[in-house]
């Protein structure tokens, strides 16, 4: 169960501060960190980020 500490869930489209054109999506939130994939390339290696480093 996830705790009520996370900002965004899973599901959640996100964007990456320091590159905002990407669109990501939420995957899931492990020890605070959120496990992100690119919306438009699935494919692509997912992104590790702190709650910090990503806006909506």
């Amino acid at each position: 169960m996830e705790n009520q500490e996370n900002k965004y869930v899973a599901g959640d489209i996100v964007f990456q501060i320091v590159n905002p054109a990407s669109k990501l999506v939420v995957r899931r939130y492990v020890s605070r960190i959120y496990y992100c994939k690119f919306a438009d390339d699935p494919e692509r290696k997912e992104l590790a980020l702190f709650e910090r480093e990503i806006m909506n």
